[in-house]
């Protein structure tokens, strides 16, 4: 199976200009790369232009949904909103919600379970096994295949200093021991060229959740092309 290599470009850049920038460097660094399945999550203000479905070597994700299907719901995105654009990819309950947003593991709960039914792929990010117990909470073991794990140690989020390969790995098994054999887990928190192919092809992730590093086109191309190139 491909790595999973994933973008999370969070409440960045500031401009429509320099997403597009952004964006068309990094699509034109790794059309040739197809050892790696890559996503980028932009902010929902720039879908319009990273529309999927016109994309080849890039598919797009969102970095947040909502439960509810329509409503008075200030604010909130829904799934089918988004599945408008073409999205495949939505991460849920990152570390940085969690703290500045208030996002309970029983929200968290309500949207993997949204996002399940409408047939998305949802990357839940989670810090302790008890909060992937609580936000797995009602969901058949047969669902566990389609969800995608994204263990961000918050000691590791935003401060250049990543989680060391043998504590990383440690937590993959004890992770991968409550899912399904199928379930894929990745591993963000301070990822970047030096780092990356060691958390997959040592530590055994089956890809990357990548936060500041996906903003320097140049790195994030650099942490994908270290998958190879057919």
């Amino acid at each position: 199976m491909k790595p999973l290599i994933v973008a999370n470009w969070k409440m960045n850049p500031g401009t429509l200009a320099e997403a597009e920038q952004l964006f068309n460097s990094v699509a034109e660094g790794v059309k040739d790369i197809k050892d790696a399945e890559v996503v980028v999550c932009p902010p929902y203000i720039y879908f319009s232009i990273f529309n999927s479905s016109l994309l080849k070597d890039i598919k797009i994700g969102a970095q947040n949904s909502f439960w509810e299907e329509k409503g008075a719901f200030t604010g909130e995105i829904s799934l089918t909103m988004l599945k408008g654009f073409g999205i495949e990819y939505v991460i849920i309950g990152h570390s940085e919600r969690r703290k500045h947003l208030g996002e309970t593991d029983e929200m968290i709960n309500k949207k993997i379970i949204s996002v399940l039914k409408e047939g998305l792929k949802p990357i839940l990010c989670i810090d302790n096994m008890a909060q992937l117990k609580k936000d797995l909470a009602d969901i058949k073991r047969e669902e566990f295949r389609k969800i995608i794990v994204a263990f961000e140690p918050i000691s590791a989020i935003g401060t250049g200093n990543p989680y060391d390969l043998e504590g990383a790995e440690k937590m993959r098994n004890l992770i991968k021991s409550v899912l399904e054999e199928e379930t894929s887990i990745i591993y963000g928190g301070s990822v970047n060229s030096q780092n990356a192919e060691g958390f997959v092809k040592k530590a055994g992730f089956q890809g990357l959740l990548i936060g500041g590093a996906s903003l320097n086109p140049k790195e994030f191309i650099r942490i994908v092309d270290s998958f190879g190139k057919n």
